[in-house]
């Protein structure tokens, strides 16, 4: 089987082969215009919950015991105002930027779908997925001990459009609830949609596979309360509910089908719970394959030849997802199997957070646990690779040598995935290939020293002469006898960067993969704060610098954007750490 080798080089291109970078060639003025190039795939290749109402209005918590997907009308927020739009995404879909400001526009995206133009629809749609939390399957977050009411709680897709050839999915994250809600408001705070915003467009432009943002607008009317920390709380819970304005970011991916998903329909599938269980995974495990990956698995070929295709694929696509995180110092936090994307990017900005000091257990989410701290992603990718597995299993029963490369698969991902680990830490260190004893000792020197994870490494990429430019990422002083484990670490670095190259030509290199800044959440705060009263001037501001962060950008954005952890927001609640309510 032909084997697409993951290399850094190749991760770092998987948006444009995606065609999240090609350049529109029309401009969309308007509602109308962008609604000419609707195409529901989904809603027109699967099928609906048969227990649905016809006009969408489905919002209590109920059991959905079939079809892949249950038509909603979200609920609109009231008195939606313009906070901010994907500026860069707009541009590259050919949308105007006076279109993120046109009222028919905002009345969509903030959930009101009754008076969209023809040939866009006036309902959206809800999937249910199941969960597992580290390669164990769970039922009792469901409602009903079933796992028939879990999925889309308040994720409400509102559109599929073809755009220039891609395909894209726009999700009303906060649209209201769904018969998935669990009992909950389907609400999402300003804060969380902040982040969630701001986080997505970072990703993309660090180069690392994502969901992109479209729009957010908040509420001038609507509040939810939420639990939440006090202002200088270092409480590792929150200790108080507060009132927050409703907002809804609308996230857009070329699909949100998730491992969760295929899961949800393989359990069904093989506990036999309904006549047509097994003929439903099939249906949303070929649509899987016609959304994502079309490109890359033949039509024409029978259904157990394209679930091992599917499996490579996907185990390409998050071995390379998994390790650009690594390279970047993003953490997850929740990385459930409802929270991995099939396509293979980032999904869910919940829980996440960019290793500071670097941490190996980092872990910004109260409720995660160490098996999804940072350095354990790759197992954790592990875990829902082999739930993925699990979950097309009932599609090979009568074909043994496709089952038998399928187990291959998931037995070989640990290697695989430490072979793109190697080749990326060589990468972050200039070096031509990896040593196991020098990164060991590095990573020992930046726990003991506590190291700042980004700046170091791009200190690092200046190939600095001795070690006093990598002391700007120390939060603290080291002592003598640990100055001198560093000052070895260095010399035996630089004599494996060998003579081959020119200091300058691996400084390029090393500043392509280790950026200057991420978005740490010590900035993030400000801004939602900010907007909470009304402000979002600092929204905008951390807009243009993530937008580049291999940059050397001015010297008063370096200033205020790349420097250590403040010491005061230390341990600080919903900065350092915080709870997974949004």
């Amino acid at each position: 089987m032909h084997r697409e080798k993951v290399t850094v080089k190749a991760m770092t291109s998987v948006a444009t082969k995606n065609g999240a970078n090609q350049q529109s060639s029309r401009t969309i003025e308007s509602l109308d215009d962008l609604a000419q190039l609707a195409d529901y795939s989904l809603l027109d290749s699967l099928s609906p919950d048969p227990e649905a109402k016809a006009d969408g209005e489905d919002h209590a918590p109920r059991q959905v015991l079939s079809g892949h997907y249950v038509p909603v009308a979200p609920t609109p927020i009231g008195e939606p105002e313009y906070v901010a739009h994907g500026e860069l995404f707009f541009e590259e879909l050919g949308l105007a930027d006076s279109l993120a400001h046109s009222s028919e526009f905002m009345r969509m995206f903030s959930g009101d779908l009754s008076q969209v133009p023809g040939p866009m629809r006036k309902l959206g749609w809800a999937t249910g997925y199941a969960l597992s939390i580290f390669g164990t399957e769970y039922y009792q977050q469901c409602p009903f001990g079933t796992g028939n009411g879990y999925g889309d709680g308040r994720a409400i897709s509102v559109l599929e459009a073809v755009i220039n050839g891609q395909r894209w999915e726009m999700q009303l994250k906060g649209g209201g609830r769904t018969p998935y809600c669990r009992g909950a408001d389907g609400r999402a705070v300003l804060r969380s949609s902040v982040r969630e915003f701001l986080a997505q467009e970072t990703m993309h432009a660090l180069g690392v596979p994502t969901s992109r943002s479209l729009s957010l607008y908040v509420s001038k009317t609507d509040a939810v309360h939420r639990p939440w920390y006090s202002e200088g709380s270092r409480s590792y819970d929150p200790d108080m509910m507060v009132a927050e304005p409703v907002a809804i970011t609308t996230r857009v991916a070329p699909s949100f089908l998730r491992v969760g998903q295929l899961e949800l329909f393989g359990r069904r599938a093989r506990k036999q719970e309904h006549p047509q269980a097994l003929q439903q995974l099939e249906q949303i495990f070929l649509h899987v394959v016609d959304r994502e990956y079309a490109n890359v698995i033949d039509p024409g070929l029978s259904t157990d030849k394209k679930v091992v295709l599917l499996a490579q694929s996907f185990h390409d696509r998050l071995i390379a997802l998994v390790t650009h995180w690594m390279r970047v110092g993003y953490c997850q936090g929740n990385f459930n199997s409802d929270n991995c994307a099939i396509g293979g990017f980032t999904l869910d900005y919940g829980p996440f957070g960019f290793c500071e000091v670097f941490d190996p257990r980092f872990q910004p989410w109260t409720g995660g646990g160490e098996h999804f701290a940072f350095w354990n992603q790759p197992v954790a990718a592990q875990r829902n690779f082999d739930m993925f597995c699990s979950a097309l299993r009932p599609l090979l029963e009568s074909h043994p040598t496709q089952m038998q490369q399928l187990d291959a698969l998931l037995a070989g991902f640990a290697d695989a995935i430490q072979t793109e680990l190697k080749a990326m830490w060589a990468a972050k260190l200039g070096l031509k290939t990896f040593d196991l004893k020098l990164f060991g000792t590095l990573a020992n020197l930046m726990v003991e020293t506590s190291v700042d994870y980004t700046i170091f490494f791009r200190e690092l990429s200046s190939i600095p002469e001795d070690i006093e430019p990598l002391k700007r990422s120390f939060y603290g002083q080291p002592n003598a006898s640990l100055e001198a484990h560093w000052r070895a670490w260095h010399s035996r670095w630089k004599q494996l960067l060998g003579t081959h190259r020119s200091a300058q030509e691996i400084s390029n290199q090393m500043k392509q993969v280790n950026p200057k800044y991420c978005l740490r959440e010590w900035l993030l705060a400000p801004a939602y704060r900010q907007a909470a009263r009304g402000d979002y001037s600092l929204i905008r501001a951390l807009q243009a610098v993530m937008a580049q962060p291999y940059a050397e950008q001015s010297q008063a954005v370096e200033d205020r954007y790349y420097r250590l952890r403040p010491q005061e927001v230390t341990n600080l609640g919903g900065v350092s750490h915080m709870s997974c309510s949004s």
